[in-house]
């Protein structure tokens, strides 16, 4: 799709996993043993053919830099478009919202070659497909697509998500802001297809009057004004919205039929290749219905976790209902249930750590146990 311009949207992410965004941005946490959120927006984008793609960072974008870079694994380190990635002009404190960053940024939108825009966030472990959303947008004649999803994870009690409300003909009628959604409601995914001059007009409209919300002040504001369309997504998605949703969703990637529908059907989960050698099993390695990515050494017991690359798992230890991220170290004899380590974390010999599903305990990168 040359003429579209895929535009992942980090500036307004949500505080929902503060123990794992100390140092990284929401988009960059890791996932799934050798992924990152951002991902799953990223594989859908060139799924779809889309070869302009622009990254608007905010807080801790170094952690995003480092993980796509130029972005070869996904086919973007290219002279005819390719991907951008757009820091914000003014300092993070001053940052109002995102229709000032793609304001700072008009420059890049104009200077693109593009018809349509879609704007995504890079936190939806989702996969969602951007041929068949853009159809349904340019049949329908819509100034602007919504999408939307069915919510189907456990009851919640924060308000971290948007409600579309929509008529029987998908006509978007208002969008309810921060609410706690219950089985079967419909969840704004923060996902909008539009054309580049409407885009454009909205940005400097909102930016004139004040108004720095994207979705409240450009989208929820206009529901009376423009052809707002709802565009329901019935792909793959994971609804992930705390750390006990984080944990249950890394659990949901030891599911077969959860493995199949990710990562071996419709297209390909693209991230950043690291050359590191298998992982080594020792004589003492017990693992059971885990994922263990490469450059490990295991010699102690896993079962149901999820292993990054580079850890280190030694003799005796016991790994239950776990996942411990990058070059971490377990040494003899500790045991870990129910744990989320993040990166580099050290767990001495005879440590035991428990939590439970609902809780788990989360270790800080680089803390040492």
């Amino acid at each position: 799709m040359t003429n579209v311009l895929g535009v992942i949207n980090l500036i307004n992410e949500k505080p929902i996993l503060k123990e794992l965004t100390k140092h990284r941005c929401l988009a960059s946490v890791p996932f799934g043993a050798r992924y990152r959120f951002i991902d799953f927006a990223l594989s859908n984008l060139i799924h779809a053919e889309i070869t302009q793609v622009a990254v608007f960072t905010k807080d801790n974008g170094r952690s995003i830099i480092d993980h796509i870079g130029s972005g070869k694994e996904w086919d973007l380190d290219r002279y005819d478009g390719g991907l951008f990635i757009l820091p914000p002009v003014a300092d993070d404190a001053k940052l109002k919202g995102d229709i000032q960053g793609f304001y700072d940024h008009r420059e890049f939108f104009e200077r693109a070659s593009a018809d349509l825009v879609i704007i995504s966030p890079g936190s939806n472990v989702s996969k969602l497909d951007i041929c068949e959303l853009v159809a349904s947008h340019e049949k329908s004649q819509a100034d602007i697509t919504v999408v939307y999803r069915k919510y189907d994870g456990e009851p919640i009690q924060k308000p971290n998500y948007h409600q579309v409300v929509v008529d029987k003909e998908d006509n978007v009628r208002d969008i309810e802001l921060f609410t706690a959604p219950q089985k079967g409601d419909l969840v704004c995914l923060e996902t909008y297809v539009l054309s580049k001059p409407l885009l454009m007009d909205l940005i400097q409209t909102c930016y004139e009057n004040g108004e720095y919300d994207f979705l409240r002040d450009a989208i929820k504001a206009n529901v009376h004004k423009f052809k707002i369309k709802g565009y329901h997504h019935r792909g793959n998605m994971i609804f992930i919205h705390s750390m006990d949703s984080y944990h249950a969703a890394n659990m949901a990637m030891l599911d077969p039929d959860t493995i199949r529908a990710f990562f071996y059907s419709d297209w390909e989960i693209l991230t950043k290749i690291k050359h590191e050698p298998p992982t080594k099993y020792g004589q003492t390695a017990d693992v059971k219905n885990s994922f263990i990515a490469n450059g490990c050494l295991i010699e102690g017991t896993v079962e149901n976790s999820i292993i990054f690359r580079g850890v280190k798992i030694k003799k005796g230890t016991v790994v239950k209902n776990s996942i411990i991220m990058q070059k971490s170290e377990v040494e003899e004899d500790a045991v870990l249930e129910n744990v989320i380590a993040d990166k580099q974390v050290a767990v001495t010999q005879h440590k035991v750590v428990v939590g439970t599903p609902s809780h788990p305990t989360v270790l800080s990168k680089k803390e040492i146990i």
